[in-house]
Order: structure tokens, then sequence, then C-alpha cells
């Protein structure tokens, strides 16, 4: 996947090692895959009036960097903690918990009547737990039409490769059938990320958004080791002048 990063994008890599590493972070494979769809959410699609939930919690660090852009101030750990008026809507780091919950939020939202979109992101890897599947069948029964789910489809979780450990692709196919309003894109194009966020679908959407770990980085790109490794000082360096 040959997309080219913009300066934005750049800027939210850049801004997101040092942050982490101030702050005693890594996970940079998992936060680099997400850096489109985060910008994209937060700096042009998402009103005062919609949540986000980042389930797959260890990628983090980018997240932290666009609400702390925004004037809150997140707890700096290792996983998001609950803390609503800096942005965070729900405590994430344990793999299957974020979805459920954004379930929860929608059809709360429905009962009462209220208005805005509940986002979550999850990991590929994650799609493996069975509280994921469980919510594939809830939320088109529950008409959850205020629901967006984006599936960083990296192909890499924390022990290896997704194909090797337990394949989830057929996904996009078995959401469909159970009534889910599904689009497969490149989850580093800003144009394809932005038009499926867009679309008002009548029915819980998914998309999956194919992506690549490590995105920007020549030396993380799909590579499992950066799912959780440190940058050491000479890393760090390559990595500022490849994100120039």
């Amino acid at each position: 996947m040959n997309t080219e990063l913009n300066e934005r994008s750049k800027q939210v890599r850049r801004d997101t090692i040092k942050l982490s590493k101030a702050n005693g972070g890594y996970h940079y494979g998992g936060s680099f895959s997400t850096v489109e769809i985060l910008i994209c959410l937060y700096d042009l699609i998402m009103t005062p009036e919609d949540k986000f939930i980042l389930s797959k919690g260890h990628a983090c660090w980018p997240y932290y960097v666009l609400l702390r852009e925004r004037g809150m101030k997140p707890k700096l750990e290792g996983h998001p903690t609950l803390d609503e008026r800096n942005g965070v809507h729900f405590t994430t780091g344990s793999e299957g918990h974020g979805l459920p919950a954004a379930i929860g939020m929608a059809m709360a939202r429905k009962i009462m009547g209220k208005s805005g979109r509940i986002y979550v992101l999850v990991g590929d890897g994650e799609c493996q737990e069975g509280t994921t599947w469980e919510s594939l069948l809830t939320a088109p029964h529950r008409h959850l039409d205020n629901l967006v789910v984006i599936v960083d489809f990296n192909e890499i979780q924390g022990a290896g490769f997704v194909r090797n450990i337990l394949p989830v692709y057929g996904l996009a196919q078995v959401a469909s059938v159970l009534g889910w309003s599904v689009v497969e894109i490149n989850g580093h194009d800003n144009k394809q990320i932005l038009g499926t966020l867009k679309y008002k679908s009548t029915s819980p959407r998914l998309i999956v958004a194919y992506t690549v770990k490590g995105k920007g980085v020549s030396f993380m790109e799909g590579k499992p080791e950066w799912h959780a490794k440190w940058l050491d000082g000479e890393e760090e360096k390559q990595a500022f002048e490849e994100l120039k």
C-alpha cells in the first residue's frame, strides 16, 4: 500500500513519537496504521454530539496527540482511561471491550431520541474476540444506524500475522449478510476514508480499512515486532528523517 503521506499525517506521527517517548509509550506499529483514520475523524468528521471509542487501546498515542491539540488533557498511559471531560469515553486495553460499549451507547441514544453518532476503531486481531461477533449480530438487530465501526486491518497482531494465528478475512462478507452496511477501503487514503465516513447509512456501518502496520517509517512497515517495541536513538533519528 504505497499511499504517500501528507504533511498533516507526518506531523501527527512525529508528535506521536515525541509524546510517547516522553511518557514511556511505544506500540508504534498499531499507532501509525491508524493515523489517517483518526485525523479524518477528528479534523473533518466528528461533531460535538458524536463520540469516539478507541477499542484497540494500545494505539493511544496519536489519539492523545489529537485530543491535546484540542486543549484536552487525557491521562498519558499505555491504554486510554475513561475521562469524558478530556475526550476519552471508555477505558480500553483488553481487546474486544470497546465495540460492545459503543453498541450500548448507540442503543441508549436511539432509546432517548438523541442525535450524534458513535464511532469505534477496532483492530483486526481484536475481531477474533467472541464479543466482536456478538456485537456484529446485535447492531443490525437493534437497527443502530448511528453506529460506525472502523476495522484497522493491518494484518498483524501482538504475536504475529493474523492469517497465521486466526484469520478473519470473511469479516466483511459475514457482516454484510447480517445486515451491516459494509465498505472496504485503503485506510491511508484520505479521500476514501472521508467518502465513506460521510456516507449516511440506514443500518450500522462497518468500514474495513486495509492499512500497513508502522505506516510511514520504512523499518517498521509490515513488521510484527513493531507491535510493541521501543525506539532507540538511531531508530528515532531515522524515523524523524523519513517523516520530514
